[in-house]
């Protein structure tokens, strides 16, 4: 019985060597991984405070943004109401009119040239000369457009 539990004794303390040995290794490891975790807990962490400071961020120009827009949206709408604004859209309207005209029309562009090159001589002269300065003095009605000629007459 003797040679048995010295079989034991001798098949136990390599085993309890071997035990040991194994025990350390897995605390050891046991450590690197919570090391490793804590170390990808505080990427984690950092990425994600990084992510949502980009994203407020984000969410600030959106809606500084929104409002840049509202306020050019105003401002047009503003602008387009401002005396004269549609009465050069109109002008635009008519100039395409005339330029198709002029295009499929034949005979037309020579009219409309002697028309719009008289037009422009009596609209300089709406600057220049007593003409202007008698509209300034006195408003024009079809009445006194007549009166205005005759000073017009009497000047040239």
């Amino acid at each position: 019985m003797e040679n048995i539990l010295i079989g034991i004794a001798i098949g136990l303390a390599p085993m309890l060597v071997i035990l040991i040995v194994q025990y350390s290794k897995y605390k050891v490891k046991e450590k690197e991984h919570a090391k490793e975790i804590g170390r990808l807990k505080g990427m984690l962490s950092d990425r994600m405070d990084l992510e949502s400071e980009g994203l407020n961020k984000l969410k600030q120009e959106n809606e500084e943004l929104k409002k840049q827009n509202e306020n050019l949206r105003i401002s047009l709408n503003t602008y387009s109401q401002k005396p004269g604004r549609k009465e050069i859209a109109r002008l635009q309207v008519y100039q395409k009119a005339v330029d198709r005209l002029t295009i499929n029309s034949p005979g037309f562009g020579a009219a409309w040239q002697a028309a719009l090159k008289e037009s422009e001589d009596e609209f300089e002269k709406t600057y220049i000369g007593v003409q202007p300065f008698i509209r300034r003095l006195i408003p024009l009605k079809n009445s006194e457009a007549n009166v205005v000629k005759l000073v017009e007459d009497d000047t040239d």
